[in-house]
């Protein structure tokens, strides 16, 4: 009998190719023999020393992809959603303690208005959000006292859009009062046969609302990362200046869980300075650094005492560092040299840019990395900031890399070093993406899609995929151009891919 077929990731990193970097396309798995269900692979793994996620995920800290509405779908998908600090401090830390507070089922931020406030008023949200049930207090803001609210059904037989609510709304509005439990919410519920239940406090002030529709979709979540306080966890961006500090502070008094350190080129005193002022300020926040690309940098960010590593440099689909300066590396080869030297001191790999599809993140993983972080592949998704819009028919949504001039003007600039100059270099571009529905349908494609590869390697978890990474039995080969094509869609008129669920 032959050998094995295909080669170890040692004999292709280490050996006389070593000298060619690796993307995540010049590569394929070899499979290996399946004696388990899909649906029995396990997909934990560290994303920190200390921090464990049910899923390999996380959403990159962008002003486009990650706020308090994707944190918190992150996570209860077993994923971990990190902040962007793009904004001011008090909107940051906002945002944390908004993913920090949710509770499923409970909506902690609803959309309210004031007796002045008119029918039109109502129609605006309809037509924006999808739903008209809407909180009426008396400032028309959350937090202020519930007077009634108005239903789609109060709304059926009204023509005059000027109508100001007190003359609408339904004032003898079925409560419950803090605390209460999901459990007890939902029998309330299906008691009153209403499609939303205010919560309210003593004083008769509305703290949360409960949604019959949100309650049915965001009842089980067994997969969700939480902290031992059993809120979300959530993680949060900061940069390397002495105002990152005040920042810092904030977030930890929000609860944040992990800091970020956010840098194009991670392998800084600034950096090194930074890492040892938060383990030393906060000893049970942890701490992930970079961005970097070898293991010189890798090694001095451990000894610099972070709990995680960031590793990539101008491989984002919107970035455009290696264009501009010339510097970075291949993604595969970066998380594989980073990977290998990391895990002998405990230090978990993000894998940052270059995922382009599920196959990839099962690549990244195959290499090293303990998580795969995603920027692209996440925006345009309802829980991603920003509007819908329409380009010849299609529904789009912004999506901008943190080094575009557009990203840099809102104060990502200190991330590239660059808060200070006169010229701005731009290392990233603004685009579009296509609309790709919610986290709800979308998260379990990925995570199945995850599991499908494990499965065909012959694997059941992650802890075994590296395992076999390095005793050399997880085989690769190296695809040719031709090979890709041949890998990839081809000899079609036309095609059309769907992510979904069926």
């Amino acid at each position: 009998m032959s050998g094995p077929d295909g080669f170890s990731a040692q004999e292709i990193f280490d050996s006389g190719a070593g000298c060619t970097g690796f993307t995540y396309d010049d590569l394929i798995l070899m499979p290996g023999h399946v004696d388990l269900p899909v649906d029995s692979v396990s997909l934990e793994t560290n994303c920190t020393r200390n921090i464990r996620l049910k899923t390999p995920l996380v959403s990159s800290p962008m002003d486009t992809v990650t706020e308090s509405n994707m944190a918190i779908h992150m996570a209860l998908h077993g994923g971990l959603g990190v902040i962007h600090y793009n904004m001011p401090v008090e909107e940051q830390a906002y945002h944390v303690r908004q993913v920090k507070r949710y509770k499923n089922g409970f909506i902690m931020d609803p959309i309210c208005l004031s007796p002045d406030h008119t029918v039109a008023d109502i129609m605006a949200i309809k037509a924006k959000h999808g739903y008209s049930g809407i909180p009426i207090t008396k400032d028309g803001k959350m937090g202020g006292q519930l007077l009634g609210i108005v239903a789609g059904r109060d709304l059926d037989f009204v023509t005059d859009m000027n109508l100001k609510l007190t003359e609408v709304m339904s004032t003898k509005v079925i409560t419950a009062k803090e605390p209460v439990t999901l459990e007890e919410a939902n029998s309330i519920l299906a008691k009153s046969k209403k499609g939303k239940l205010p919560v309210v406090n003593d004083k008769g002030d509305l703290v949360a609302l409960i949604s019959r529709t949100d309650l049915i979709k965001n009842r089980d979540f067994p997969l969700a990362t939480k902290d031992a306080n059993k809120q979300l966890v959530c993680g949060a961006a900061i940069g390397t200046r002495p105002d990152d500090k005040v920042r810092l502070d904030a977030l930890a008094e929000a609860g944040v869980d992990v800091i970020i350190i956010d840098s194009s080129q991670g392998d800084s005193m600034y950096q090194h300075e930074m890492v040892k002022h938060i383990k030393a300020k906060y000893p049970h926040i942890d701490v992930v650094g970079g961005n970097v690309v070898t293991a010189r940098q890798a090694m001095n960010l451990i000894k610099s005492g972070v709990d995680g590593l960031r590793v990539g440099m101008g491989v984002g689909s919107i970035c455009t560092t290696q264009e501009v300066c010339a510097v970075g590396r291949a993604q595969a080869s970066a998380v594989y040299k980073t990977s290998k030297l990391a895990r002998k001191f405990g230090v978990p790999v993000w894998a940052d840019g270059g995922v382009a599809s599920t196959g990839h993140i099962v690549k990244a993983l195959s290499v090293g990395a303990g998580v795969v972080m995603m920027g692209s592949m996440l925006a345009g998704t309802e829980e991603a900031p920003g509007e819908y819009f329409f380009q010849e028919g299609v529904r789009l949504k912004r999506y901008r890399g943190m080094g575009s001039i557009e990203a840099m003007s809102k104060g990502s600039d200190k991330r590239y070093f660059a808060s200070g100059s006169k010229v701005k270099v731009a290392q990233g571009v603004s685009g579009a993406v296509v609309d790709k529905g919610s986290l709800r349908l979308y998260m379990p494609y990925l995570i199945q899609s995850i599991r499908h590869g494990l499965q065909d390697v012959g694997v059941g978890t992650l802890d075994a995929m590296r395992v076999a990474l390095q005793d050399g039995s997880l085989r690769f080969e190296i695809r040719s151009p031709a090979a890709q094509r041949e890998g990839g869609v081809h000899s079609v008129h036309s095609v059309e891919k769907r992510a979904g669920m069926v």
